[in-house]
């Protein structure tokens, strides 16, 4: 049984209070993102590419799928030490490094300088904050002190919020407002283990011991992959996923000739109300098919009206559901030794 003296023993560092906090982030990181200067001309720019890497680049991916009907322009994410070669003085290039020393991401940076794009930095400091003053390019400064997967609000909505000043999104206040409301009676049900209204809790109940594959239709790409990531990075276990339709096109048949490591899998659809209809109906087959042979399928709902308080609802379920795996799986969610361990070899070499 999960109470809170065992979180609290199995998290020193606070990861579930910084989770807790998250609708508070988007405030203050939607302040930051406004008031910041931002010295970019906006007429003429034909591309936009978010160069980042982990939880610096799931904001790019977020707001890739969050953006994608509204846009004039292409956006992608790039997780690269380069740039695609289209990139040029014509290319809003956002260098998203929450350390500010993702040396993939300060090469790319220093690429774009190289090709004269347009260059906006989103930082706590380091080689991009330097970088990006001495080219005289726009800096926004967000907070130091988190894990880089815990400061995605400071990531996500600076993002955004320059976008809208530049004329490229229109305005959503409303959304803005509704998703810190929404978020904040989510968080208050979800901090506490022993409420029967704590759908993460329950959630994580009925995966553990499994390896959970998330599936969604494919504008929650970007959601399907942050549940991935956080599974792996807090609960410090496996997570795969994909998207439909394309997983109707081929993973659907490998769920066939391995039934005894199938039973060790469960399921989690993804759902929001703007789902393609012919995709709905895809789910509900898929949901049929896999019944039989993984462990568990369980369908999780977005909820709000607006599309951001939606994508940010099933974002922020998600961290939970992995900050309880953590505490079922007896981990700390904070540390990640193997990516510091292979950070240190990196720098041997």
């Amino acid at each position: 049984m999960i109470t809170r003296d065992t979180i609290r023993d199995l998290d020193p560092s606070g990861m579930m209070e910084t989770v807790r906090s998250f609708p508070h982030h988007i405030k203050d990181a939607v302040r930051i993102g406004m008031s910041a200067s931002l010295a970019i001309r906006a007429r003429g720019i034909r591309s936009i590419i978010v160069t980042g890497l982990g939880g610096s680049a799931i904001s790019g991916d977020l707001l890739r799928c969050f953006l994608a009907d509204m846009l004039p322009v292409p956006f992608i994410v790039n997780r690269a030490y380069g740039l695609p070669a289209f990139v040029d003085e014509n290319s809003l290039v956002v260098v998203s490094s929450y350390s500010g020393d993702t040396e993939e991401t300060v090469s790319a940076h220093r690429e774009a300088l190289r090709r004269k794009a347009r260059v906006l930095a989103v930082t706590s400091g380091g080689a991009v904050a330097s970088l990006a003053r001495r080219a005289g390019h726009p800096c926004i400064v967000i907070p130091g002190g988190f894990h880089p997967r815990a400061a995605l609000a400071y990531s996500f909505f600076p993002i955004l919020a320059a976008l809208i000043r530049l004329g490229l999104v229109r305005p959503m206040s409303g959304g803005i407002g509704e998703t810190v409301t929404l978020l904040s009676g989510m968080s208050d049900r979800l901090a506490d283990p022993l409420s029967s209204d704590n759908q993460a809790l329950r959630l994580a109940s009925t995966i553990r011991g499994t390896v959970p594959v998330i599936y969604s239709s494919v504008h929650l790409e970007a959601v399907n992959l942050r549940w991935r990531g956080q599974i792996a990075e807090n609960a410090k276990q496996l997570a795969f996923g994909n998207v439909l339709p394309e997983m109707n096109h081929n993973e659907i048949v490998g769920w066939k000739a391995l039934p005894e490591i199938e039973r060790s899998l469960s399921v989690v659809f993804l759902s929001d109300r703007e789902s393609h209809r012919r995709v709905v109906h895809r789910e509900l087959f898929t949901q049929e098919l896999l019944r039989e042979r993984a462990s568990s399928i369980s369908v999780v709902q977005s909820i709000g009206r607006s599309r951001l308080a939606r994508t940010f609802s099933l974002v922020h379920l998600g961290d939970w559901v992995s900050l309880y795996l953590a505490a079922m799986n007896g981990e700390d969610p904070s540390p990640v030794s193997v990516i510091d361990a292979l950070k240190e070899k990196l720098r041997t070499v």
